[in-house]
C-alpha cells in the first residue's frame, strides 16, 4: 500500500511503527486526529495474515475512534493501536512493557485501553511503563467491567430511537427481539425487563440464552429466526456486518439500534433501512457508553458523573435524527456529519484563537 497517499486521503496525523527484537513485540500505532484532544483509542492483539493487513486495521480503527469520540461529546480525539501475534500464545510482560514505553515516548498523544485480544492485566503491564493508559485494575483508578456502562447507555439510545419512532420513549410493551446475550446485551436486557419490555432473544452459547429465558421471562429463537421476528425493535448486539442484503427483507421491526460494532455491512444497506422508514440509531454513537467511562478516568474516574455522561447518549440520539431531517440523509451520514462539525467547529476556534495570538504578538 501507498502509506502517505492513505495517510492524505483520510487525513491522518500520525503513523508509529513499534518494535522490539526481545520481547518480539511488532505494533502499529495510528493517530488520526487530536483536534478535540488527545487521541483515545483500545489495543488490539490480533494474528494477522501480514504485516499490511496489520496497519490498514489500525488505520480503519484510529479513523473510527476520531468519529465515535466526537459524536459522544468527549473532548478527546481518535487513535488506535494492533499488536501483531496471537493473544493465545505470544503474551509475556516483557511484551506489553515494551508497548508501554513506546505509548510513553508519544508523550500523551495517544491514550490506549483494551480491545479485542487485550486484557485488564495487558493494560496492568502497560500501566508499569506509562500513565497514558485506561482500563487498567480498580486497584489503580480503574472503572472496571465497561459492559453494565456501555448496555446503560444502548439504553438510553434505544429509548430516543423510540421516540424518533412512536412519538415517546416508553418502552413498556415493546417487543424487542436481541441478537447475542453475551456481557453487555444481558445487562441491556435487565433494563429493559425492569421497564416491561418483552424480550426475544438468541445467541450462538445456549447457555447465554437460557440465563436471558430464566432472568427476564425472553423467549429464546433460533439464531437465524431472529430477524424475522414479529417485534417493534431490533437489536443486533453481537458480531457486525448483520444488517445486509439477506436480513433487510426479512426485518419487521421499526426500530433498529443495539451494541454491536459496524452493523451495517456496506453502507448502502443504511440507505436502504432509510427508505423503509426504519429508524436506524448508528451503532458508534449508541455504543459510545464504553468509551465514555473508560475517558472519564482521565480526570480521576468518578462512577457518578460517567454515567450522567452516558446519560447523554439520547440527546446525541436525537440530534443525529435532527440533522438526517434537516439535510435530508440516512442517519449513519447524519451521525459521521454530526461528528465532523463539532471537529470543524473546534478546528476553526483554534484557528481563530492562533490568529488573534498572532496579532497580539506583532504588536
Amino acid at each position: 500500500m501507498k502509506i502517505f497517499d492513505y495517510l492524505q486521503r483520510y487525513d491522518y496525523e500520525q503513523l508509529v511503527f513499534c518494535h522490539d527484537a526481545a520481547s518480539g513485540l511488532r505494533a502499529v500505532i495510528a493517530i488520526h486526529d487530536t483536534t478535540l484532544g488527545p487521541a483515545l483509542g483500545g489495543t488490539r492483539m490480533w494474528t494477522y495474515q501480514s504485516e499490511e493487513e496489520a496497519v490498514i486495521d489500525a488505520l480503519r480503527l484510529a479513523r473510527g475512534m476520531t468519529y465515535k469520540n466526537a459524536a459522544a461529546g468527549l473532548n478527546i480525539g481518535g487513535g488506535k493501536a494492533v499488536l501483531i501475534g496471537d493473544p493465545r500464545k505470544d503474551k509475556s510482560e516483557a511484551l506489553f512493557r515494551a508497548f508501554g514505553r513506546y505509548i510513553q515516548g508519544l508523550n500523551g498523544r495517544y491514550i490506549t485501553a483494551e480491545d479485542v485480544g487485550t486484557t485488564v492485566a495487558d493494560m496492568d503491564l502497560i500501566h508499569m511503563e506509562t500513565d497514558y493508559v485506561t482500563g487498567v485494575s480498580p486497584a489503580f483508578g480503574s472503572s472496571g467491567n465497561p459492559s453494565p456502562v456501555t448496555a446503560y447507555g444502548v439504553y438510553r439510545g434505544m429509548k430516543a430511537a423510540a421516540k424518533v419512532a412512536f412519538g415517546d420513549d416508553s418502552l413498556s410493551g415493546k417487543t424487542i427481539a436481541v441478537q447475542g446475550v453475551g456481557n453487555v446485551a444481558y445487562n441491556l436486557c435487565r433494563h429493559l425487563h425492569e421497564e416491561g419490555a418483552n424480550l426475544v432473544v438468541t445467541d450462538i452459547q445456549e447457555e447465554n440464552m437460557n440465563r436471558a429465558v430464566r432472568d427476564f421471562g425472553a423467549k429464546a429463537v433460533g439464531v437465524r429466526d431472529i430477524f424475522g421476528v414479529d417485534c417493534d425493535i431490533f437489536a443486533p448486539c453481537a458480531l457486525g456486518a448483520v444488517i445486509n442484503d439477506e436480513t433487510i427483507p426479512l426485518l419487521k421491526a421499526k426500530v433498529i439500534a443495539g451494541a454491536a460494532n459496524n452493523q451495517l455491512k456496506e453502507e448502502r444497506h443504511g440507505d436502504l433501512v432509510h427508505e423503509m422508514g426504519i429508524v436506524y440509531a448508528p451503532d458508534y454513537v449508541i455504543n459510545a457508553g464504553g468509551v465514555i467511562n473508560v475517558a472519564d478516568e482521565l480526570q480521576g474516574y468518578n462512577r457518578e458523573r460517567a454515567l450522567k455522561k452516558v446519560e447523554t447518549i439520547y440527546d446525541s440520539i436525537l440530534k443525529v435524527f435532527e440533522i438526517s431531517e434537516r439535510d435530508r440523509i440516512p442517519s449513519y451520514q447524519a451521525a459521521d456529519r454530526m461528528a465532523e462539525e463539532r471537529i470543524m467547529q473546534m478546528a476553526k476556534s483554534r484557528s481563530t484563537f492562533l490568529r488573534n495570538e498572532k496579532t497580539v504578538f506583532a504588536k
